[in-house]
């Protein structure tokens, strides 16, 4: 299945939440989705779950619009952080339940999360912990085995432990089942090792969509004293600088070519990577 954004746009009266989006998913990867709080992230997932419709423009999948389209509704599974008040079944119960409703769902794969997250003598879901109410949506979402996964912050109040099974076993499905998995996140230093691409997302405009390996090509970092660092950077794409004493360091938006190295090299600057996480956050710092 592939997705495609077309000029879309999203708002809630007066309040444009999404503009003029414009991009294509036609691979099954794990796709991080990153942006800050506000910034479109849970909007735009929900017109990909069908949960809503766009304002103006399109969203297509597979060339149909998934809107009250059930034949696209049921290749797509969307898991949030949900209320689970009323719901009084037990995690095994509502297991076999939601086998009934799902095509590709795989019952058996499901009992085993139940009892990796430790949930499958579990009391009602309403009474059990935020922690393992998340670890329900997980499993729910990993055994879907739906061609187009979301996973829109589901991690909230699980633990270190549970949280890394769940990466576990994302990348376990993602090899033996391979989808599309959209993974939105705010623990991106935590999680940026899983994804293939990267969508980012700032004031609901699109900022970038890139392989991993390739972003993270973008940024580099510089050390050395001042007037070295500013005589390499000027006239060159600076997202961040910090200075302590007559030592400063700044970051850089663009691969370096050979005779930029060189140059460094000669000014006596250490050059370093940028990770994901601060990319991430001095590109949509600039952005502001």
């Amino acid at each position: 299945m592939h997705i495609e954004a077309k000029n879309l746009n999203l708002a809630y009266g007066r309040d444009q939440v999404l503009h003029n989006l414009n991009f294509k998913i036609i691979e099954p990867k794990i796709y991080g989705l990153l942006g800050r709080n506000g910034a479109g992230k849970t909007s735009l997932l929900s017109i990909f779950g069908s949960f809503r419709q766009p304002t103006s423009g399109k969203l297509l999948i597979d060339g149909e619009e998934p809107f009250e389209n059930a034949k696209v509704m049921q290749q797509i599974t969307f898991m949030y952080n949900k209320d689970f008040t009323g719901e009084t079944s037990r995690p095994s119960a509502l297991i076999k339940d939601i086998n009934r409703y799902r095509p590709n769902f795989d019952v058996n794969y499901a009992e085993e999360l139940l009892k990796k997250f430790k949930l499958e003598n579990e009391k009602p879901l309403h009474k059990l912990s935020t922690g393992k109410q998340s670890a329900f949506n997980v499993i729910v979402g990993l055994a879907s085995r739906s061609p187009i996964t979301i996973f829109d912050e589901v991690y909230l109040g699980m633990d270190a432990p549970a949280r890394d099974l769940f990466y576990k076993e994302l990348l376990k499905e993602q090899e033996l089942h391979p989808r599309i998995m959209i993974v939105s996140t705010h623990l991106v230093s935590e999680m940026d090792y899983l994804f293939d691409e990267v969508i980012m997302i700032n004031n609901g405009e699109l900022l970038l969509h890139e392989p991993y390996d390739k972003l993270i090509a973008h940024g580099v970092t510089l050390v050395g004293d001042k007037q070295s660092v500013e005589a390499f950077a000027e006239d060159k794409d600076v997202l961040n600088e910090e200075q302590l004493g007559n030592t400063k360091s700044i970051t850089l938006y663009g691969e370096l070519n050979e005779a930029e190295k060189a140059f460094a090299k000669e000014l006596g600057l250490r050059v370093g990577p940028v990770s994901l996480q601060d990319l991430f956050i001095q590109l949509t710092k600039e952005a502001e």
